[in-house]
């Protein structure tokens, strides 16, 4: 098949967190297993740029990516030559998917498949929650939803959600939507040059016999870091280290919280983590801890598992249901107590981390890219037939 990704923003972005990951996780599987799979975006990369060819291929994992600049309305993605590249070549694709909405280049892409009848996904990537587009520009998100993105919806072939419970926020909002089909993401092993043995300044200067509680992911307000404070307090001498772009300013707050709460020499904030650094964290880590109150799936989560790192999240976590029936965590509130209660047992005991750990490395080989791409293949293989009234 000829499949056509359009996303707003792409690796090496790595400060948009999950969503990239996953994202090219899921293209490189479908291009190593025989698809010829391209992937059109924007070169924005927060404030800056990333440093790429505008306009030509680049081969990333058998992956053809088209990078273009977004220089003005850059917070929606606007560009007019992402838009010309989308006139002349959708045609020519048997299915779209689209990745992300209330952002330019989606809305551009549905319609030009919707006028060229090529079937598209949209897969809202976690963004299509009531509780968000309450939290954050209501009014401007509300009109685009009844101006633009209802219908971008309505009309897709089919809606991809990575969990259950983002399927259930998705069915939510109400709109007559096309079948909406839960394909996770994927989990890759670490790569082996990442296992050299290396261990960072601010991870290594920890007493061993201390117990390190990892939060990774970027800082905002919806991952739940208010909750995860001072629910430390509950776990004596353990470190939390937060991992993470803080491209929202929250930092400054979260470390009042901490001085408040009296463990502010037990909190670390280290930035954002990738390869080496990424993994040394995570198998020093007593546990994960992932107090979201809105996560439509959970990558690091996943991710904790692989390597045997028991794993805390809230139910509002799209792998909630995963953690919970695989043993390899606990899924608890996120009130201060039992959140710091749920910390406090599993980093006291050193069996049932063995325990969560064995189950967590078992569940998460089930969710290799490969079948992964298999299962999203067959998706939309139904849909070009449906299409062509096969």
């Amino acid at each position: 098949m000829r499949i056509l990704h359009v996303v707003p923003t792409y690796l090496p972005a790595y400060r948009y967190g999950g969503p990239i990951n996953s994202v090219h996780g899921l293209c490189k599987a479908l291009a190593s297993s025989g698809h010829e799979v391209q992937v059109i975006t924007t070169n924005v990369d927060g404030p800056g740029n990333t440093d790429v060819p505008l306009g030509d291929a680049v081969m990333l994992d058998g992956v053809s990516v088209r990078y273009f600049p977004s220089e003005r309305l850059r917070r929606l993605y606007w560009s007019p030559p992402l838009g010309a590249a989308l006139d002349s070549e959708l045609g020519g694709f048997e299915i779209v998917h689209l990745h992300s909405i209330f952002l330019w280049p989606t809305w551009a892409a549905a319609a030009r498949a919707r006028r060229l009848q090529v079937p598209y996904v949209c897969a809202p990537r976690g963004m299509l929650v009531k509780e968000l587009v309450r939290r954050r520009s209501p009014w401007v998100k509300r009109a685009w939803l009844a101006l633009i993105e209802r219908r971008n919806l309505e009309s897709a072939a089919a809606i991809h959600a990575t969990s259950e419970l983002e399927a259930a926020d998705i069915r939510a909002f109400g709109y007559r939507l096309p079948p909406i089909f839960v394909v996770p993401n994927g989990v890759e092993g670490a790569a082996k040059e990442a296992s050299d043995g290396t261990i960072p300044a601010w991870l290594g200067d920890i007493r061993p016999d201390r117990p390190v509680v990892a939060f990774i992911g970027r800082i905002s307000w919806k991952k739940g870091l208010d909750r995860l404070i001072p629910a430390l307090a509950y776990v004596a001498d353990a470190v939390l280290i937060i991992a993470g772009m803080d491209d929202e300013g929250c930092r400054p707050e979260l470390e009042r919280l901490a001085r408040a709460e009296g463990i502010a020499d037990r909190v670390r904030f280290v930035g954002p983590v990738y390869g080496p650094d990424k993994l040394a964290l995570l198998r020093r880590a007593a546990l994960l801890a992932a107090p979201s109150y809105s996560e439509n799936f959970g990558n690091v989560v996943l991710e904790a598992m692989l390597e045997g790192v028991p794993v805390v999240v809230t139910p509002e976590v799209g792998l909630a249901k995963v953690v919970e029936e695989s043993g390899a965590g606990t899924v608890v509130s996120g009130s201060t107590e039992q959140l710091g209660r749920a910390l406090g047992k599993i980093t006291g005991d050193n069996a049932l981390r063995r325990r969560m750990a064995e189950a967590g490395r078992r569940t998460a080989a089930a969710f290799g890219w490969s079948a992964i791409a298999a299962r999203m293949a067959d998706i939309y293989r139904g849909l070009i037939g449906k299409e062509r009234g096969a």
